[in-house]
């Protein structure tokens, strides 16, 4: 097959949203590595350590609330959240290969994942304005319009 036929052509947008999904399993699998390292520590220190690294004022009243939530943590539910994001970052880990070789079930379970995001990113927004989560938002609803868009062209069967 040439590079021109409709099933190979270059598809920018795609390459980002595989780009996106890569970067969101690494980042998944980091925070799952650091979980499963910082679990068996004393995680009160190791937050207002953090806090102060990241110079955080912990006496405001959101880091302080995080901090009580950080006190009632275990190390085995530490470990249970460690081993579901590891888990979780595996569907990103999946979709990103799966629509780098374009697989039809790639694509929808990427249109799939992403959509069921959008309403909780909304209600989120909506109870608390966020950069972070419109940006999150804006990004979920490009790749469930674009993936929905372009399926046909994207992930089109050819028989030899």
């Amino acid at each position: 097959m040439s590079s021109t036929e409709p099933g190979n052509k270059r598809a920018p947008t795609l390459y980002f949203i595989i780009a996106v999904k890569l970067l969101k399993c690494a980042l998944f699998v980091a925070l799952a590595v650091v979980a499963f390292n910082l679990s068996d520590n004393y995680l009160p220190y190791e937050y207002r350590r953090a806090l102060h690294f990241l110079r955080l004022n912990p006496e405001r009243k959101f880091w302080a609330h995080l901090a009580v939530q950080v006190g009632n943590l275990t190390e085995a539910r530490v470990r249970w959240a460690a081993a579901g994001t590891l888990v979780y970052s595996l569907f990103s880990l999946v979709e990103g290969i799966g629509l780098m070789f374009r697989v039809p079930w790639a694509g929808w379970l990427a249109i799939g994942e992403s959509a069921f995001f959008i309403p909780i990113e909304i209600y989120e927004l909506v109870r608390s304005p966020s950069v972070t989560v419109l940006v999150v938002l804006s990004l979920n609803v490009l790749i469930v319009w674009y993936l929905l868009q372009n399926r046909q062209r994207l992930f089109r069967h050819h028989h030899h």
